[in-house]
Formats: C-alpha cells, structure tokens, sequence
C-alpha cells in the first residue's frame, strides 16, 4: 500500500465530500491562488485512498493547478455496500466519469490513476461513446494486464484470507510479515502508522476482495485503450523499480499507447508519495 509521508493538509487544500449521481465519495480538494490553469482528477489504488496523494496537493496548486482526489466506492472514508457488484471494474470506472462531470469549466481536464486506479481510469474511457471531457490521461506505476506472478501470489493469498478472517486479524498478520521483512528506518512516522491501521479498518472487505480479483486476472486492455483514445494526450510515469508490474513492462505499455515516458529516479511503486516534488515537476511538464 501507498504511505503518505505525511496526514496534515496544506493550506490550500480542504476535505469534503462529492455529491454525484452515483452516491457520495470522500475527497481532498486543492486550488491554487488564482484561477486554475487546469483540474486533475487522482484516482488511488487497491488498499490505497485519498491520502496517497496529499504531497502533491501542494506543489500543483503552487504551480497553478486544482486537484481533487478521492476514495474510490469501499475504500476508506467513501464507504459502500457488501455486495460484490458495485467493486466490479466498470462500475468504478463509471464512478470516475461521474466524478468528472462535476469537474468540467475549471480549465483543461487531467485524469490519472495509480496502479490498480490506472485500471479503473482506463475503463473510465473505454466505457463511453466516445465522447470525452478529459485533456490528458496519466498512468501511475501501473500495467497492461494481471499484476506480476510473484504479487498476485500474495493478492491471492489477502483475498482468500479476506473470505475467512476479520481485518483487525489481517492487519495483525501483515505487520509481522513488514517487521520481518522492512527496513526499520523506512518505518512510517506513528502518526501515519495509526492512520494506515484506521485506513484498512474502514475498507470495506468485499470492495477487497472484488479489487483484489481484478488485479489478479485483468485482461490487457492496452490496444482498446489505444484505439478509443488516438488523439488523447498520455503519459506512463513510474519509479525506477516496481513490485506490481515491471518497469520494462510499463515502458512497452507506453510506446503501444504512444505515451510521454517518464521514470522517477529513487523511487518505487508509489512516486507520488514517496517522491512528490520530482513527480508533481513531471506531471506539471506534461499538463502544460
């Protein structure tokens, strides 16, 4: 999972709730000082939320742009159903195009998503007649298809354990496997470390296991993608290692789209967090 670097919000940032045809979702809104040059739309990943982008709230206003991030439907503060149908990933992927119709006279339109949310944005422009509202689309530290064997061994794993075990249990069990295996002096701050136990308290489990399937067997959409979005601008930004879906993999997923290629140096799965200067510098090149 994604682990914000830090929980307070800048001064030009704000937490709401956005009210769409498809229900209500938590969100973090940011607007620059005078009237924006553009509004992005920042999609999070499986067990991800909101949070995952709230270093970059900041830098973008700074440089002129809105940015609104929310929970997806059954993660963190978004909340939703027990029931397996509204996590399938056409129904996120509408949830998204709602988000942006409430988006729209604020400037050029950016879309982006971040690993499995990069799955979801994809299917937010596959799922429509063709018709668009957005400027631009990133693809954050995600794949064509399935994630890597060795991870969606592990994903298999979470998700059979979600069917039989309550989060609180799981919680437990994934902190032994981090202390036996981390680096103590990448061990988050306590303040954050208490927000990430909050934060997969409050996913709702069937949203886990629902997100979790996908993952495991997503059929490669790229050539669909492609061919529905010839003219969009798009960029594929990664860090230069990644454990959901190999780097080398990333970049040939760029040139089938025709994408801008950009690599965050020293960084991993999640550069947003992990790097926010370097990758809000690249996403203001590539918006601009």
């Amino acid at each position: 999972m994604s682990t914000p670097p830090f929980l307070k919000l800048p001064g030009c940032a704000r937490s709401l709730r956005l009210a769409t045809p498809r229900g209500e979702f938590a969100a973090l809104w940011s607007d620059p000082a005078g009237p924006p040059l553009g509004t992005a739309l920042l999609i999070p990943g499986y067990t991800g939320s909101k949070e995952d982008f709230i270093a970059l709230l900041e830098p973008l206003a700074e440089a002129g742009y809105r940015v609104v991030t929310v929970d997806q439907r059954g993660q963190y503060r978004s909340g939703g159903p027990d029931d397996p149908a509204p996590y399938a990933i056409a129904e996120l992927g509408a949830d998204v195009r709602a988000l942006g119709a409430l988006l729209t006279g604020g400037g050029p339109l950016h879309l982006l998503g971040h690993s499995f949310g990069g799955h979801v944005v994809r299917e937010a422009l596959l799922g429509t007649d063709g018709v668009q509202p957005w400027d631009s689309l990133t693809l954050l530290s995600t794949g064509p298809a399935a994630i890597d064997p060795s991870e969606a061994a592990r994903t298999k794993l979470l998700v059979d354990a979600l069917a039989t075990m309550d989060l609180e249990s799981i919680w437990h069990v994934l902190q032994q496997m981090e202390e036996g295996s981390g680096d103590p002096a990448r061990r988050p701050a306590p303040e954050v470390g208490r927000f990430l136990h909050e934060r997969w308290l409050a996913n709702v489990p069937q949203a886990l296991i629902t997100m979790g399937g996908h993952l495991i067997s997503a059929p490669d959409r790229v050539d669909e993608l492609a061919a529905a979005t010839p003219v969009l601008p798009k960029l594929v930004l990664s860090g230069v290692r990644d454990y959901a879906w190999p780097v080398a993999e990333q970049s040939r997923m760029a040139e089938r789209l025709g994408a801008l290629r950009v690599v965050i140096d020293d960084a991993g799965h999640s550069p947003n967090a992990e790097r926010p200067a370097e990758t809000a510098a690249a996403l203001v090149r590539f918006w601009s």
